[in-house]
């Protein structure tokens, strides 16, 4: 017995047979049993760090102190980071649909582009507003208008989402000034304007089969309403066209029946991401630690930027159109309902995957790997890939898998192009297969209406096309250029 267990804990084939039945058990507790899964992900989390003979105090800590558990930095190392963001995101979200700024918007894109033409609007949108902004602040800003073209359009949630959730993915995996890509220029020692161009090459053909072909296929077969409760006003999908809407229910809040115009929420979408921008390129182009770069810096910070935002929003869209502060104060409060659930499940899913690198498998797997002999393009996206599953967050199958291949890669003597597809490979990986351990997974999950199921069937599988796609166009490059 005292065998068996040891073999479970510290061989790679015990590790991966223990992480894959927690796994198991996961999706078997929230698809068949139907427990809340942030109640399921904590449990499950908890089973696999005793199981697989994690300390407790390494799990829970001490009753004097926990402050460096994977339970509280679990949830602490993804709450720090999104709560603020989410709130403030949600609430940006709610101003722009009380006041008819998401009508007018995506009116206007259905104008250009076509009652037909939707989902390739809100991929290109995804796609342009990843390039300076993280996946997830993405989602927040850009969820309200998916949400109004879903209902507008009278068709799946899924169909309209997964473009715009493939554009996002794709910057974030394959372009600076994101960190994977911007640590892999690092570690390999490749250019950023290499990686920009390689970035660009590869992850397109990506985008197009995982966002609008893929997007298009599975958006017909899985159905998926938008809630009441995720769009501000009621939308009348019947009453013939974008911007039309029935009068507001008796408890919501409706800023304005005067709707806005079409440059001033543009406008104001575009304030956090030009804040953000100027500081990833202020820190390129300005000296460290000059005054230019410390104010840059502090705008642009994503929460001072969505909350300057908020405040432009707030007296814009609110109060210089009329709108009293107690109304801004109920929107704000009726929009925040909702978010307390959805930071749970992102907080224990990060926690699950914080016990399963814990464990130790991701490392042993990536060794396991690296002494196989594959051809190093190969290698690294297999070691990449890995780790995604493994442990579920994108940046860190970067960056682990660049420290492990950077060496190989050194003994070669690559050129640039050589380098800056090795990356593309890397990145590719790091996306492939998103499942539960991911906390992207359950954002997507929550801002979609999608069951765990659906979110499988869709969103795992999108990323999973991104990811083989992109990288059989950098492995075919590669076998041409190097």
């Amino acid at each position: 017995m005292g065998t068996t267990v040891d073999w479970l804990r510290t061989s790679t084939p015990g590790l991966l047979l223990l992480c894959g039945a927690a796994i198991a058990v996961l999706l078997i507790a929230i698809i068949r049993f139907k427990l809340e899964p942030f109640i399921a992900l904590l449990l499950t989390g908890l089973g696999l760090a005793l199981a697989a003979g994690l300390p407790v105090s390494q799990i829970v800590g001490t009753a004097l102190k926990s402050g460096d558990s994977l339970l509280e930095t679990g949830f602490g190392s993804i709450l720090g980071h999104i709560a603020v963001i989410i709130g403030l995101g949600t609430v940006l979200g709610a101003i722009l649909e009380r006041s008819g700024g998401a009508d007018v918007l995506t009116a206007k894109l259905l104008n250009v582009f076509g009652e037909k033409g939707a989902p390739v609007a809100m991929g290109l949108l995804g796609l342009i507003f990843g390039i300076p902004v993280f996946f997830d602040i993405g989602i927040f800003v850009l969820a309200p208008l998916v949400y109004v073209a879903a209902k507008r359009g009278g068709r799946s949630l899924v169909l309209y989402a997964l473009p715009m959730l493939a554009g996002l993915s794709m910057t974030h995996a394959f372009l600076p000034p994101h960190p994977g890509p911007v640590s892999l220029g690092g570690l390999l020692g490749v250019s950023l304007g290499w990686l920009i161009v390689m970035g660009f090459v590869c992850g397109i053909p990506g985008f197009i089969a995982a966002g609008i072909v893929w997007g298009s296929w599975i958006g017909k077969r899985v159905q998926v309403e938008v809630p009441e409760e995720f769009l501000v006003r009621k939308q009348d999908t019947e009453s013939g066209g974008p911007g039309a809407a029935t009068a507001p229910t008796d408890n919501t809040v409706t800023l304005t029946e005067r709707p806005p115009a079409v440059a001033l929420i543009g406008t104001i979408i575009a304030i956090p991401l030009l804040l953000i921008l100027g500081a990833t390129f202020g820190t390129q182009l300005l000296a460290k630690g000059s005054k230019p770069l410390q104010v840059l810096t502090f705008l642009g910070t994503p929460a001072v930027a969505l909350l300057l935002t908020v405040l432009v929003a707030f007296y814009v869209l609110g109060i210089r159109r009329g709108s009293s502060v107690q109304e801004l104060s109920a929107v704000t409060a009726e929009s925040l309902r909702p978010v307390g659930m959805l930071l749970l499940v992102v907080g224990a899913g990060a926690f699950f995957g914080k016990v399963i690198s814990a464990t130790g498998i991701g490392t042993a797997l990536a060794h396991t790997m690296a002494a196989a002999g594959l051809p190093v393009i190969v290698l690294a996206y297999v070691i990449s890939c890995g780790l995604r599953i493994a442990q579920g967050s994108a940046t860190v199958a970067i960056v682990t898998t660049g420290g492990i291949v950077a060496p190989l890669v050194a003994e070669h003597g690559y050129s640039q192009v050589g380098l800056a597809l090795i990356a593309m490979a890397i990145a590719a990986g790091s996306i492939i297969l998103s499942h539960v351990n991911d906390g992207g997974f359950w954002i997507i999950a929550k801002f979609f209406n999608l069951t765990v199921k659906q979110t499988l069937q869709t969103w795992t599988v999108l990323e999973t096309v991104l990811s083989v796609v992109s990288f059989a166009v950098a492995a075919v490059l590669f076998a041409i250029l190097t």
